[in-house]
């Protein structure tokens, strides 16, 4: 996998996030998956189309994704994961992925992203590609956050 479509997935979440109110953002660890995915909680899945194909998934336990809906909405408190909650992340996946597509466009990279998909449950397993998965775990604030990518 080539480390020039990793590195605008990176950029954007150390743009998009403070944009949103999280001060500090970190680099966890870097890994990789055999073909799937398997969280427990949310995932929002976004698909690549364009000069690179492939998929991006966003992966947090239930309790950073409570965290970062009540986050993006003003901080409102988050007892139950609704609508207007999985719309928040839904949104934040949008915005990520959006905002990396700007910076590969920057590069004469030219791509386009599909509406976001948003899973939720317990060992919700997800193939997101043909070949291996690099994941990206970054934090926002100490909320972790996995950005897993699959290229075909």
């Amino acid at each position: 996998m080539d480390v020039n479509n990793i590195n605008p997935f990176m950029e954007s979440f150390n743009l998009v996030m403070p944009q949103l109110g999280f001060s500090n953002i970190k680099k966890g660890n870097l890994s990789v998956k055999d073909k799937e995915i398997t969280n427990t909680g949310v995932i929002m899945l976004v698909g690549i189309v364009g000069d690179i194909k492939g998929n991006v998934a966003y992966s947090l336990d239930m309790d950073s994704a409570k965290k970062v809906a009540s986050k993006m909405m003003m901080d409102m408190p988050v007892e139950e994961f609704g609508e207007m909650e999985k719309s928040a992340l839904a949104e934040l996946s949008n915005m990520l992925t959006a905002s990396a597509v700007t910076i590969f466009s920057s590069s004469e990279v030219f791509i386009d992203i599909s509406t976001p998909t948003l899973l939720q449950g317990d060992n919700v397993s997800l193939k997101i590609g043909s070949g291996k998965i690099l994941c990206i775990q970054l934090f926002a604030d100490d909320i972790p956050i996995d950005i897993n990518i699959s290229f075909d």
